[in-house]
């Protein structure tokens, strides 16, 4: 990121795509192929990801604030979609932020020329808009990547190319992550749970590209989400109280569709791959994920166990 910037911030939704089967890498390629004339990054190892060419939205609002200044900013805000697995979806926007040349609005093709940045139109502090988009996210009449980041998710959502059959109950997860000015802020990484659906990570200020910096809050995001709804699985599944075949059938879409995707840090710029180590220690993802896939596999295993022996002692 520049030295100029106050402060980056941006938010991740991950999803379940709206299609009975995982798709193909190309059908994937095609379904985020929606910028003339950029290309789509996709790759099939380690696993099938494609990623759309980023796209511009204008924006002019006040910035989210936790000492209740009220500070327009105009610019564009950067967003695209992702699918990884050929049945993740997930919708990514961010901004930098940095203080304007002028103190007033200018033409929109000095913000053009200046993607993925809003310009302040007055005085504010980076660590205090960093505080208040993480604590409170979008509030009314404020900058809202919320929208924008919805808007990437639901434009693959509601493609013809789609069946709109969901492969099995899930429901959405939400990260906003932060970058604050480095004199402001710490070196720390601090990943925060909000409620069941709401994420949040502040990270130090690397002075890499923004882009590096959403990737990998993409992939925290990805790995929450799987975790999340492997844990929501489990609790569905009633272990103990329903009968073992009928556990093992709700655990299924577990083993179809999620634990072939856990690759924490595999598309992760060199220079941020400490930040998993940091979440890897607190609050410990694949720890957490580990535990819940050796249950699952316990109860297939339990499974074929009284299978078998219903099939012998009826031979």
């Amino acid at each position: 990121m520049s030295t100029g910037n106050l402060v980056t911030i941006g938010e991740v939704h991950t999803g379940l795509l709206q299609n009975s089967s995982a798709i193909s890498l190309s059908t994937a390629t095609r379904l985020v192929d929606v910028v003339l004339g950029e290309r789509v990054l996709a790759s099939e190892r380690p696993t099938s990801y494609v990623r759309s060419a980023d796209r511009l939205t204008g924006l002019d609002c006040p910035l989210p604030s936790s000492r209740g200044a009220r500070v327009r900013a105009v610019g564009t805000a950067v967003s695209r979609s992702v699918i990884t697995g050929g049945h993740i979806l997930q919708g990514s926007a961010y901004v930098r932020i940095r203080r304007g040349e002028q103190s007033r609005r200018l033409s929109w093709s000095h913000y053009l020329g200046r993607p993925g940045i809003l310009e302040t139109l007055g005085r504010v502090d980076g660590a205090s808009v960093a505080d208040g988009f993480l604590d409170h996210g979008a509030m009314p009449g404020h900058l809202d990547l919320g929208s924008v980041a919805n808007r990437a998710l639901n434009s693959v959502q509601s493609r013809l190319d789609l069946d709109h059959r969901t492969a099995f109950r899930s429901t959405r997860t939400y990260l906003r992550w932060a970058v604050p000015p480095a004199n402001g802020g710490t070196e720390a990484v601090v990943f925060g749970i909000q409620n069941e659906n709401v994420r949040t990570v502040r990270l130090p200020d690397r002075g890499l590209d923004a882009g590096a910096v959403a990737q990998l809050c993409e992939d925290l995001a990805l790995h929450d989400w799987l975790l999340s709804t492997l844990m929501s699985l489990i609790e569905r599944s009633r272990i103990g109280t329903l009968e073992r075949t009928e556990v093992v059938k709700k655990l299924q879409p577990a083993v179809d569709y999620l634990l072939h995707l856990w690759m924490p840090g595999a598309r992760t710029d060199a220079g941020l791959l400490d930040v998993w180590q940091a979440v890897e220690q607190r609050p410990g993802l694949s720890r957490q994920w580990q535990v819940n896939v050796d249950r699952i596999r316990d109860q297939l295993a339990l499974g074929a166990m009284e299978k078998l022996g219903a099939t012998t002692s009826g031979s």
